[in-house]
């Protein structure tokens, strides 16, 4: 597969790997509503935070949307350094992605808007981390509707929207809703017991060798296929819809037969097309409305939002109520406002101050019930919840090693997902943190048992082991197996381990930043 070369591509491969991993600290004062919804809005550099996220979310997110700065060499985003060269462009997208990758699920998808400034070298640069047979497609949004007389060149009135899967072969995008003007397309003309129908033409140009009979009307009128034309179906399959009365000879009973389509048998909505129109998916203008109408600040930050009706077309084709989505270039917060609207979970990351003058409150507006937007199509009322948290401070020192006053479910989601590369759903008052294909993983660190003394919490003896065994006992009754450990120290001598089957990691000097 073709690659991407720019100046610093050797280097920025392995950035992602290179990511301090910090803590996540909530502030209480700016969380709102229902805590326990599971919902997250992050203050901080994008990077650490997804990194941050990992060891919680790594393969659980259905729906990542992103709009990050265009590079549009324009100069207008004071928040966004968007005038940046290809490379650093590149640069900074890459490790993103390849972070964002990480947290997809395996039935997930990925969709970034983009305009032409770099559509093609993020195709080229998502192409190589998603894979180029997880490509879905670059769907156009008609984010314009009026030409700019004023334009040098050609008009510019779309943008792009690339689509990719975990694994295409997998994904399946959903039907969106069909549209009431479609219904009105059904009607019953004949009082059929099966209710409304439409036709569709019997005959078509590809040749069919058993579509070449004549047909008797009603009115025993004979009806060969139009020239050039033959029927889609045989004669013994056009018998047996006539007989079935699917087939539709007009009003008088002498015209071209059709084949009857029922509306309570057609597909439960629409086949979701690359063209995205204003009209069903909003304009720019629309967008800067919404975020005006807000009341949010005074000053006009954000020059391109995103409409809630365009978001509101992705997670519909692309999620359910309760499923994940996550955008780290969050913006004005119109895709986690979505998001509440929709009854999705949401997680969402910003860097600038804005995450609190404009986010927060945006999202405190929609849970008390803020009627913009697409609230009265979705019938919002208000409702739910998340957790306003900022980047702490590194979890591991200058080298690699993990720092002495973290606390323990912060450490234990680290310590599982380093182990076994998955999110960790501990609660966090037991030491033992779970078993990942035929492999207990347990953690003595920080008092989990009561406190910090030689045999009270932090060092693996025969009371603390034993103390381990029944807490697996009761996350998992039938495991007896092979242990993985980390403490402070080991009290159990190298033949007591190899008899229980104990791998023993001391910390922190075991624990790395991965």
């Amino acid at each position: 597969m073709p690659i991407l070369q720019w100046l610093t591509r050797d280097e920025d491969i392995g950035a992602a790997q290179s990511v301090p991993y910090r803590l996540l600290e909530e502030v209480p004062d700016l969380s709102c509503g229902d805590k326990a919804s599971g919902n997250i809005l992050i203050q901080g550099d994008n990077l650490e935070a997804l990194k941050a996220l990992l060891p919680f979310y790594a393969g659980q997110v259905k729906c990542i949307y992103i709009d990050p700065p265009y590079n549009t060499k324009s100069a207008k985003f004071e928040h966004y350094d968007d005038n940046l060269e290809h490379a650093q462009w590149l640069t900074m997208m890459l490790p993103r992605l390849e972070m964002l990758r990480s947290l997809l699920a395996e039935d997930g998808s990925i969709w970034v808007s983009i305009d032409d400034n770099e559509a093609h070298y993020l195709k080229v640069i998502m192409d190589e981390v998603f894979g180029r047979s997880n490509f879905i497609t670059n769907a156009i949004w008609q984010k314009l509707y009026t030409v700019k007389n004023s334009a040098k060149y050609l008009s510019d009135m779309h943008d792009h929207i690339l689509c990719y899967a975990k694994n295409k072969e997998t994904w399946r995008p959903n039907l969106l809703p069909r549209k009431e003007s479609a219904k009105n397309n059904y009607q019953n003309p004949d009082n059929d017991p099966r209710g409304d129908w439409t036709t569709n033409a019997l005959q078509a140009r590809n040749f069919y060798s058993l579509g070449t009979y004549d047909v008797v009307s009603p009115t025993g009128k004979i009806i060969s296929p139009p020239a050039g034309t033959y029927w889609r179906i045989s004669e013994e399959s056009f018998k047996e819809l006539n007989d079935d009365n699917r087939i539709w000879w007009g009003k008088d009973g002498s015209a071209s037969p059709r084949i009857k389509k029922f509306l309570v048998e057609a597909k439960q909505g629409v086949v979701p097309a690359t063209l995205w129109f204003h009209q069903d998916v909003g304009t720019n203008a629309e967008a800067k409305q919404e975020v005006r109408a807000l009341n949010l600040n005074k000053r006009d930050v954000f020059t391109t939002p995103k409409p809630e009706k365009l978001i509101n077309h992705i997670f519909t084709l692309a999620t359910k109520e309760g499923d994940l989505v996550l955008d780290s270039f969050l913006g004005s917060g119109t895709s986690l406002a979505v998001a509440e609207k929709t009854c999705r979970r949401y997680i969402g990351i910003e860097l600038g101050e804005h995450a609190v003058t404009h986010c927060q409150p945006r999202l405190q507006k929609v849970i008390d019930g803020e009627q913009g937007g697409i609230s009265k199509a979705v019938n919002w009322q208000g409702g739910g919840g998340f957790r306003f948290y900022r980047l702490g401070e590194k979890a591991f020192d200058e080298t690699g090693r993990i720092c002495a006053d973290i606390r323990f479910p912060v450490l234990a989601a680290h310590v599982w997902f380093s182990e076994t590369r998955n999110p960790w759903n501990g609660s966090g008052d037991s030491p033992a943190l779970g078993v990942h294909e035929g492999i207990g993983y347990a953690l003595l660190y920080n008092g989990i048992l009561g406190d910090k003394r030689v045999d009270g919490g932090n060092v693996l003896t025969s009371r603390t082991l034993g103390i381990i065994r029944e807490e697996f006992a009761k996350i998992a009754p039938e495991y007896s197996g092979q242990l993985v450990i980390y403490g402070e120290s080991a009290r159990l001598g190298a033949a007591r381990l190899k008899h229980e089957e104990i791998t023993f990691k001391q910390t922190p000097y075991d624990v790395k930043a991965r």
